[in-house]
Protein backbone atom coordinates (compact mmCIF):
# COMPACT_ATOMS: atom_id res chain seq x y z
CA UNK A 1 0.00 0.00 0.00
CA UNK A 2 1.14 3.27 -0.50
CA UNK A 3 1.31 5.54 2.37
CA UNK A 4 -0.20 9.17 2.33
CA UNK A 5 2.99 12.00 2.53
CA UNK A 6 2.69 14.55 5.10
CA UNK A 7 2.52 18.02 4.26
CA UNK A 8 4.52 20.71 6.00
CA UNK A 9 1.98 21.73 8.64
CA UNK A 10 1.47 17.83 9.68
CA UNK A 11 5.30 18.01 10.02
CA UNK A 12 5.18 20.42 12.39
CA UNK A 13 2.54 19.11 14.07
CA UNK A 14 3.79 15.97 14.68
CA UNK A 15 7.14 16.81 15.41
CA UNK A 16 7.01 14.96 18.59
CA UNK A 17 5.96 11.81 16.93
CA UNK A 18 8.51 12.07 13.94
CA UNK A 19 11.77 12.25 16.51
CA UNK A 20 10.59 9.03 18.57
CA UNK A 21 11.88 5.85 17.77
CA UNK A 22 9.56 3.37 16.58
CA UNK A 23 7.59 6.57 14.86
CA UNK A 24 9.33 8.40 12.56
CA UNK A 25 7.72 10.19 9.10
CA UNK A 26 6.99 6.23 7.90
CA UNK A 27 5.29 5.25 11.07
CA UNK A 28 3.15 8.66 10.90
CA UNK A 29 2.59 8.13 7.28
CA UNK A 30 0.92 4.74 8.62
CA UNK A 31 -1.33 6.21 11.40
CA UNK A 32 -2.33 9.06 8.31
CA UNK A 33 -3.12 5.55 6.20
CA UNK A 34 -4.90 4.33 9.15
CA UNK A 35 -8.70 3.98 10.00
CA UNK A 36 -9.97 3.08 13.36
CA UNK A 37 -13.56 2.60 14.25
CA UNK A 38 -14.92 3.69 18.19
CA UNK A 39 -17.76 1.97 18.66
CA UNK A 40 -19.14 4.93 21.43
CA UNK A 41 -18.79 8.32 21.88
CA UNK A 42 -18.96 8.34 25.62
CA UNK A 43 -16.79 7.49 28.74
CA UNK A 44 -14.49 5.42 26.45
CA UNK A 45 -14.89 7.42 23.12
CA UNK A 46 -13.94 10.18 24.60
CA UNK A 47 -10.35 9.82 25.49
CA UNK A 48 -9.89 7.56 22.92
CA UNK A 49 -11.38 9.37 19.82
CA UNK A 50 -9.13 12.26 21.18
CA UNK A 51 -6.12 10.56 21.33
CA UNK A 52 -6.48 9.12 17.96
CA UNK A 53 -7.42 12.18 16.59
CA UNK A 54 -4.09 13.97 18.31
CA UNK A 55 -2.11 11.30 17.09
CA UNK A 56 -2.99 12.14 13.62
CA UNK A 57 -4.96 8.66 12.51
CA UNK A 58 -6.42 9.94 9.24
CA UNK A 59 -9.68 8.26 9.48
CA UNK A 60 -11.75 8.51 12.65
CA UNK A 61 -14.85 6.66 12.63
CA UNK A 62 -17.39 6.99 15.58
CA UNK A 63 -20.78 4.65 16.19
CA UNK A 64 -23.47 6.20 18.50
CA UNK A 65 -27.16 7.08 17.99
CA UNK A 66 -27.26 9.14 21.45
CA UNK A 67 -27.63 12.69 22.60
CA UNK A 68 -25.64 14.94 25.12
CA UNK A 69 -26.97 14.48 28.72
CA UNK A 70 -26.12 16.66 31.28
CA UNK A 71 -24.89 13.94 33.16
CA UNK A 72 -22.46 12.57 30.47
CA UNK A 73 -20.45 15.89 31.59
CA UNK A 74 -18.71 14.21 34.73
CA UNK A 75 -16.69 11.55 32.53
CA UNK A 76 -17.58 12.28 28.49
CA UNK A 77 -14.59 15.07 27.37
CA UNK A 78 -15.56 15.35 24.00
CA UNK A 79 -18.86 17.14 24.62
CA UNK A 80 -19.49 20.29 26.93
CA UNK A 81 -22.49 21.66 28.83
CA UNK A 82 -23.36 23.89 25.54
CA UNK A 83 -23.46 20.73 23.98
CA UNK A 84 -26.04 19.24 25.71
CA UNK A 85 -29.23 17.84 24.07
CA UNK A 86 -27.24 17.66 20.61
CA UNK A 87 -25.84 14.32 18.78
CA UNK A 88 -23.28 13.15 20.47
CA UNK A 89 -21.56 12.62 16.49
CA UNK A 90 -22.20 16.14 15.74
CA UNK A 91 -20.42 17.63 18.96
CA UNK A 92 -17.59 14.69 18.97
CA UNK A 93 -17.07 16.34 15.31
CA UNK A 94 -16.50 19.57 16.34
CA UNK A 95 -14.36 19.10 18.90
CA UNK A 96 -12.41 16.64 16.90
CA UNK A 97 -11.73 19.15 14.39
CA UNK A 98 -10.68 21.81 16.84
CA UNK A 99 -8.39 19.07 18.09
CA UNK A 100 -7.12 18.12 14.57
CA UNK A 101 -8.13 19.29 11.48
CA UNK A 102 -6.27 17.04 9.11
CA UNK A 103 -8.53 14.04 10.98
CA UNK A 104 -11.96 12.82 8.84
CA UNK A 105 -14.30 11.81 10.80
CA UNK A 106 -17.15 9.38 9.73
CA UNK A 107 -20.17 9.45 12.00
CA UNK A 108 -22.31 5.83 11.82
CA UNK A 109 -25.26 7.41 13.50
CA UNK A 110 -27.24 4.29 13.81
CA UNK A 111 -27.46 1.84 16.65
CA UNK A 112 -24.58 -0.94 16.00
CA UNK A 113 -26.81 -4.36 14.94
CA UNK A 114 -26.66 -7.91 13.88
CA UNK A 115 -27.88 -6.36 10.45
CA UNK A 116 -25.37 -3.28 9.94
CA UNK A 117 -22.66 -4.55 12.34
CA UNK A 118 -20.08 -6.18 9.44
CA UNK A 119 -20.56 -3.83 6.68
CA UNK A 120 -19.59 -1.07 9.50
CA UNK A 121 -16.81 -2.84 10.37
CA UNK A 122 -15.24 -3.58 6.81
CA UNK A 123 -13.93 -0.28 6.16
CA UNK A 124 -11.82 -0.22 8.66
CA UNK A 125 -8.36 -1.47 10.24
CA UNK A 126 -9.29 -1.66 13.97
CA UNK A 127 -12.16 -1.62 16.06
CA UNK A 128 -12.56 -0.32 19.50
CA UNK A 129 -14.72 -1.32 21.61
CA UNK A 130 -16.09 1.83 23.78
CA UNK A 131 -19.06 -0.07 24.94
CA UNK A 132 -21.00 -0.41 28.32
CA UNK A 133 -23.89 -3.31 27.72
CA UNK A 134 -22.84 -7.02 26.79
CA UNK A 135 -25.19 -7.66 23.49
CA UNK A 136 -23.27 -5.02 22.43
CA UNK A 137 -19.62 -6.48 23.54
CA UNK A 138 -20.28 -9.72 22.26
CA UNK A 139 -21.37 -8.60 18.51
CA UNK A 140 -18.68 -6.05 18.33
CA UNK A 141 -16.63 -9.45 19.57
CA UNK A 142 -18.45 -11.54 17.07
CA UNK A 143 -17.89 -9.05 14.15
CA UNK A 144 -14.22 -8.97 14.17
CA UNK A 145 -13.82 -12.28 14.29
CA UNK A 146 -16.05 -13.23 11.30
CA UNK A 147 -13.98 -10.05 9.46
CA UNK A 148 -10.58 -10.65 11.25
CA UNK A 149 -10.35 -7.32 12.84
CA UNK A 150 -8.66 -6.65 16.23
CA UNK A 151 -10.90 -5.60 18.65
CA UNK A 152 -9.85 -3.04 21.38
CA UNK A 153 -11.69 -4.30 24.52
CA UNK A 154 -12.47 -1.77 27.27
CA UNK A 155 -14.93 -1.74 30.02
CA UNK A 156 -15.42 0.32 33.58
CA UNK A 157 -17.78 -0.16 36.48
CA UNK A 158 -17.21 1.91 39.59
CA UNK A 159 -13.36 2.00 40.52
CA UNK A 160 -12.12 -0.77 38.33
CA UNK A 161 -11.35 -1.00 34.60
CA UNK A 162 -10.14 -3.69 32.05
CA UNK A 163 -8.30 -3.25 28.65
CA UNK A 164 -6.88 -6.07 26.26
CA UNK A 165 -6.51 -6.87 22.14
CA UNK A 166 -8.58 -9.17 20.85
CA UNK A 167 -9.42 -11.22 18.04
CA UNK A 168 -5.66 -10.86 16.42
CA UNK A 169 -4.04 -13.71 14.47
CA UNK A 170 -4.05 -16.79 16.68
CA UNK A 171 -4.90 -14.78 20.01
CA UNK A 172 -7.87 -15.11 22.07
CA UNK A 173 -11.32 -13.48 21.72
CA UNK A 174 -13.78 -12.26 24.20
CA UNK A 175 -16.06 -15.27 24.13
CA UNK A 176 -12.48 -17.03 25.22
CA UNK A 177 -12.85 -15.02 28.47
CA UNK A 178 -16.26 -14.93 28.80
CA UNK A 179 -18.27 -17.73 26.67
CA UNK A 180 -21.66 -16.83 28.30
CA UNK A 181 -22.75 -13.83 29.32
CA UNK A 182 -23.75 -13.31 32.99
CA UNK A 183 -27.51 -13.26 34.12
CA UNK A 184 -29.41 -10.01 32.94
CA UNK A 185 -29.43 -7.29 35.70
CA UNK A 186 -26.31 -9.14 37.64
CA UNK A 187 -23.93 -6.64 36.67
CA UNK A 188 -25.77 -3.13 36.30
CA UNK A 189 -24.12 -0.39 33.68
CA UNK A 190 -22.32 2.69 34.56
CA UNK A 191 -25.81 4.19 35.07
CA UNK A 192 -27.31 2.25 37.44
CA UNK A 193 -23.88 1.36 38.87
CA UNK A 194 -21.53 4.39 38.77
CA UNK A 195 -18.45 5.02 37.89
CA UNK A 196 -15.61 7.36 38.92
CA UNK A 197 -15.08 10.05 36.16
CA UNK A 198 -11.57 9.97 35.39
CA UNK A 199 -11.32 6.25 35.25
CA UNK A 200 -12.63 6.02 31.42
CA UNK A 201 -10.27 8.83 31.01
CA UNK A 202 -7.29 6.18 31.77
CA UNK A 203 -8.93 3.03 30.46
CA UNK A 204 -9.58 4.86 26.91
CA UNK A 205 -5.98 6.13 27.02
CA UNK A 206 -5.06 3.05 27.38
CA UNK A 207 -7.25 1.60 24.29
CA UNK A 208 -5.95 4.31 22.08
CA UNK A 209 -2.60 3.43 22.84
CA UNK A 210 -2.92 0.06 21.69
CA UNK A 211 -4.75 0.97 18.34
CA UNK A 212 -2.18 3.07 17.90
CA UNK A 213 0.31 0.45 18.18
CA UNK A 214 -1.69 -1.97 16.17
CA UNK A 215 -1.33 0.84 13.48
CA UNK A 216 2.44 1.06 14.22
CA UNK A 217 2.80 -2.34 14.16
CA UNK A 218 5.48 -1.63 16.88
CA UNK A 219 5.38 -2.90 20.42
CA UNK A 220 3.75 -6.01 22.42
CA UNK A 221 0.34 -5.56 22.27
CA UNK A 222 -2.31 -6.76 24.95
CA UNK A 223 -3.18 -9.48 22.77
CA UNK A 224 -3.23 -12.46 25.34
CA UNK A 225 -3.17 -10.61 28.26
CA UNK A 226 -6.09 -9.15 30.33
CA UNK A 227 -5.05 -5.90 32.41
CA UNK A 228 -7.19 -4.41 35.41
CA UNK A 229 -7.11 -1.73 36.90
CA UNK A 230 -8.32 -1.28 40.19
CA UNK A 231 -7.98 2.74 41.06
CA UNK A 232 -8.74 2.39 45.01
CA UNK A 233 -5.58 0.91 45.09
CA UNK A 234 -3.85 2.36 42.21
CA UNK A 235 -2.61 -1.31 41.31
CA UNK A 236 -2.62 -2.92 37.52
CA UNK A 237 -2.59 -6.77 37.64
CA UNK A 238 -2.20 -8.79 34.57
CA UNK A 239 -4.06 -11.82 33.68
CA UNK A 240 -2.61 -14.60 31.23
CA UNK A 241 -5.25 -15.23 28.22
CA UNK A 242 -5.37 -18.29 25.53
CA UNK A 243 -7.48 -18.99 22.51
CA UNK A 244 -9.54 -21.44 23.43
CA UNK A 245 -10.05 -24.15 20.89
CA UNK A 246 -13.22 -25.12 21.79
CA UNK A 247 -14.39 -21.69 21.36
CA UNK A 248 -17.95 -21.53 19.83
CA UNK A 249 -17.05 -18.07 16.96
CA UNK A 250 -12.68 -17.91 17.02
CA UNK A 251 -12.09 -21.77 18.04
CA UNK A 252 -10.55 -24.58 15.52
CA UNK A 253 -14.34 -25.92 14.49
CA UNK A 254 -16.13 -22.77 15.07
CA UNK A 255 -20.04 -23.90 15.58
CA UNK A 256 -21.22 -20.20 15.40
CA UNK A 257 -20.28 -18.28 11.71
CA UNK A 258 -22.78 -15.62 11.52
CA UNK A 259 -24.07 -12.86 13.60
CA UNK A 260 -27.12 -13.67 16.36
CA UNK A 261 -29.67 -11.91 18.08
CA UNK A 262 -27.12 -10.66 20.85
CA UNK A 263 -30.14 -9.79 23.04
CA UNK A 264 -31.64 -12.92 22.98
CA UNK A 265 -28.29 -14.62 23.78
CA UNK A 266 -27.81 -12.17 26.88
CA UNK A 267 -31.17 -12.35 28.17
CA UNK A 268 -32.28 -9.04 27.60
CA UNK A 269 -35.20 -10.18 25.67
CA UNK A 270 -37.09 -13.24 25.45
CA UNK A 271 -36.39 -15.67 22.44
CA UNK A 272 -40.59 -15.37 22.46
CA UNK A 273 -40.05 -12.11 20.48
CA UNK A 274 -38.10 -13.82 17.81
CA UNK A 275 -39.73 -16.68 17.57
CA UNK A 276 -37.45 -19.55 18.82
CA UNK A 277 -37.98 -22.84 21.10
CA UNK A 278 -37.88 -21.96 24.89
CA UNK A 279 -40.21 -18.93 25.01
CA UNK A 280 -42.62 -20.67 26.80
CA UNK A 281 -40.14 -20.43 30.31
CA UNK A 282 -38.27 -17.30 29.13
CA UNK A 283 -41.62 -15.55 29.10
CA UNK A 284 -42.60 -15.18 32.60
CA UNK A 285 -43.64 -11.28 32.49
CA UNK A 286 -44.32 -8.91 30.13
CA UNK A 287 -42.78 -5.46 28.63
CA UNK A 288 -45.12 -2.73 28.40
CA UNK A 289 -44.55 0.24 26.18
CA UNK A 290 -44.81 4.17 28.26
CA UNK A 291 -47.34 4.87 25.89
CA UNK A 292 -49.79 2.12 27.28
CA UNK A 293 -48.56 2.60 30.70
CA UNK A 294 -49.79 6.61 30.53
CA UNK A 295 -53.08 5.13 28.82
CA UNK A 296 -53.61 2.61 31.68
CA UNK A 297 -52.65 5.20 34.39
CA UNK A 298 -55.95 6.94 32.98
CA UNK A 299 -58.12 4.20 33.21
CA UNK A 300 -60.34 3.40 36.52
CA UNK A 301 -58.30 0.20 37.17
CA UNK A 302 -54.87 1.87 37.44
CA UNK A 303 -52.08 -0.57 38.21
CA UNK A 304 -49.37 -0.36 40.40
CA UNK A 305 -46.25 1.29 39.94
CA UNK A 306 -42.78 0.15 41.28
CA UNK A 307 -39.88 2.38 41.17
CA UNK A 308 -36.90 -0.08 42.19
CA UNK A 309 -34.21 2.54 41.03
CA UNK A 310 -32.28 4.12 44.16
CA UNK A 311 -33.49 7.18 46.19
CA UNK A 312 -31.38 9.47 44.62
CA UNK A 313 -32.55 9.12 41.17
CA UNK A 314 -35.95 8.98 42.99
CA UNK A 315 -35.30 12.44 43.93
CA UNK A 316 -34.56 13.66 40.48
CA UNK A 317 -37.41 12.21 38.96
CA UNK A 318 -40.44 9.82 39.87
CA UNK A 319 -43.48 9.05 38.62
CA UNK A 320 -45.08 9.86 42.36
CA UNK A 321 -47.73 11.95 40.95
CA UNK A 322 -49.01 8.82 39.42
CA UNK A 323 -48.91 6.72 42.55
CA UNK A 324 -45.40 5.44 42.17
CA UNK A 325 -43.73 3.78 45.26
CA UNK A 326 -40.34 3.27 45.57
CA UNK A 327 -38.57 0.21 46.52
CA UNK A 328 -35.15 0.05 45.37
CA UNK A 329 -33.94 -3.04 43.88
CA UNK A 330 -31.69 -4.01 46.47
CA UNK A 331 -34.39 -3.88 49.22
CA UNK A 332 -37.15 -5.60 47.24
CA UNK A 333 -36.46 -9.10 48.70
CA UNK A 334 -37.36 -8.06 51.89
CA UNK A 335 -39.96 -5.39 51.10
CA UNK A 336 -42.07 -7.79 48.92
CA UNK A 337 -45.28 -6.86 51.80
CA UNK A 338 -45.32 -3.64 50.26
CA UNK A 339 -46.09 -5.43 46.51
CA UNK A 340 -49.98 -6.12 46.12
CA UNK A 341 -50.80 -9.47 44.65
CA UNK A 342 -53.87 -8.40 43.24
CA UNK A 343 -53.34 -5.74 41.06
CA UNK A 344 -51.08 -5.00 37.68
CA UNK A 345 -48.24 -4.41 38.87
CA UNK A 346 -45.72 -2.09 36.43
CA UNK A 347 -42.09 -1.93 36.95
CA UNK A 348 -40.02 0.76 35.99
CA UNK A 349 -36.60 1.65 36.52
CA UNK A 350 -34.09 3.97 34.42
CA UNK A 351 -34.12 2.40 31.16
CA UNK A 352 -35.80 -1.44 31.73
CA UNK A 353 -32.65 -3.33 33.21
CA UNK A 354 -33.49 -3.30 36.71
CA UNK A 355 -37.10 -3.42 36.56
CA UNK A 356 -36.51 -6.98 34.07
CA UNK A 357 -34.60 -8.44 37.17
CA UNK A 358 -37.27 -7.55 39.73
CA UNK A 359 -40.26 -8.24 37.41
CA UNK A 360 -38.59 -11.38 37.42
CA UNK A 361 -37.94 -11.84 41.10
CA UNK A 362 -42.01 -10.65 41.87
CA UNK A 363 -42.93 -13.55 39.65
CA UNK A 364 -41.10 -16.10 41.49
CA UNK A 365 -42.30 -14.39 44.48
CA UNK A 366 -45.97 -15.34 43.43
CA UNK A 367 -47.50 -11.81 42.17
CA UNK A 368 -49.34 -13.29 38.78
CA UNK A 369 -49.67 -10.02 37.00
CA UNK A 370 -46.22 -8.00 36.36
CA UNK A 371 -45.06 -5.73 33.76
CA UNK A 372 -41.19 -4.31 33.19
CA UNK A 373 -41.94 -0.76 31.55
CA UNK A 374 -39.88 -0.80 28.44
CA UNK A 375 -37.47 1.91 28.52
CA UNK A 376 -38.11 2.92 31.95
CA UNK A 377 -37.86 6.99 32.84
CA UNK A 378 -35.86 7.51 29.71
CA UNK A 379 -38.31 6.04 27.65
CA UNK A 380 -40.78 8.23 29.79
CA UNK A 381 -39.18 11.11 29.48
CA UNK A 382 -38.35 10.51 24.96
CA UNK A 383 -42.13 9.93 24.43
CA UNK A 384 -44.74 10.92 27.38
CA UNK A 385 -43.22 13.69 29.19
CA UNK A 386 -40.53 15.79 27.48
CA UNK A 387 -38.39 17.60 29.67
CA UNK A 388 -38.14 15.55 32.51
CA UNK A 389 -34.77 15.36 33.83
CA UNK A 390 -33.58 11.52 33.71
CA UNK A 391 -29.67 10.64 35.57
Amino acid sequence: MTLPELDRDELYRYARHLALPGVGVDGQRKLKAGRVLCVGAGGLGSPLALYLAAAGVGTLGMVDFDTVDESNLQRQLLHGTSDVGRSKLDSAADRIAEVNPHVALIQHATELTSENALEIFAGYDVVVDGTDNFPTRYLVNDACVLLGKPNVYGSVFRWEGQVSVFATQGGPCYRCLFREPPPPGLVPNCAEGGVLGALPGIIGSAQAMEAIKLLLGVGRTLAGRLLIFDALEMDWREVALRRNPACPVCGDEPTQTELIDYEVFCGVKPAEATGEAGADTAARFDEIEVEEVARLLEGEDAPFLLDVREPWEWAVSSLAAHGARLVPLGELGSRLSEVPHDRHVIVYCRSGQRSRTASQRLVEAGVTRVSSMRGGMKGWADRIEPGVRVV
